[in-house]
């Protein structure tokens, strides 16, 4: 009975739904608003002539894109190390769900070539969430064990990877079925966008409320811990 019931899932196939394409179109919308307002914003400000003026405007578009690739390698580089992990963990897992879903639908519609193939052990389907979940783990724990804060930042990056591998599976774990290609598989799709958004929205967050931090508080935390011990001392000696 349960195998029939996957087949006729299998025949239905993948049908993405409207909340599906709703998240996929925000999620894609906000990544390319953001790409061409910070594009726009330096072929204004930077060497690139503006369109009007431009005798090639392709041109000017590619030297706008290569100052704009410069001014991101050189913010990533000064950015807190906080954020540089965010970061980290937001692109490895984005692109990880992007490579895994690509190359899972080759496999599907031409078949299995050169690197991409199914992964099989003992006779049996190995499903990428077993790697994801290991790669994680592992990454998670040296990050727990390790004293050395400054290497979090890269070792966001397998554990993206490895998030990335078992969000993408997420409806098989959800329903104990191989439901990848089934209509009950776009759930993993939905997840995957809905984690992707939540990373993104944390960043830009964090972000705010540092400027606001910076802009209201200034130095008033260091100020706060002078007062607080003669404060402390005070309320000794009254003792």
């Amino acid at each position: 009975m349960a195998a029939l019931t996957l087949r006729r899932r299998s025949r239905r196939g993948l049908r993405p739904d409207r909340t599906t394409w709703t998240l996929a179109a925000v999620a894609g919308g906000a990544v390319l608003s953001f790409v061409a307002a910070e594009v726009g914003r330096v072929w204004r400000r930077g060497s690139a002539p503006a369109p009007t003026e431009a005798d090639s405007v392709v041109e000017a578009a590619a030297t706008a894109t290569r100052e704009t690739v410069g001014i991101a390698i050189e913010g990533f580089r000064a950015t807190p190390k906080r954020d540089r992990t965010l970061l980290n963990l937001l692109l490895s897992f984005a692109g990880m769900v992007t490579f895994v879903r690509t190359t899972t639908g080759v496999i599907r519609w031409r078949g299995e070539f050169g690197p991409f193939s199914s992964v099989r052990a003992g006779g049996r389907h190995v499903h990428h969430f077993v790697p994801g979940i290991t790669l994680a783990f592992i990454a998670g724990g040296i990050s727990i064990l390790s004293k050395d804060e400054r290497i979090d930042q890269w070792l966001a990056i397998p554990f993206g990877l490895g998030a990335g591998l078992t969000v993408d599976e997420a409806a098989l774990l959800l329903e104990l079925e191989d439901v990848y290609w089934s209509e009950e598989g776009i759930v993993s799709v939905e997840i995957a966008l809905g984690v992707a958004a939540l990373l993104a929205s944390l960043g830009l967050a964090s972000k705010i409320l540092r400027r606001g931090e910076s802009r209201v508080l200034g130095n008033a935390p260091a100020t706060a811990a002078s007062n607080w011990v003669p404060a402390q001392r005070r309320s000794s000696s009254s003792a």
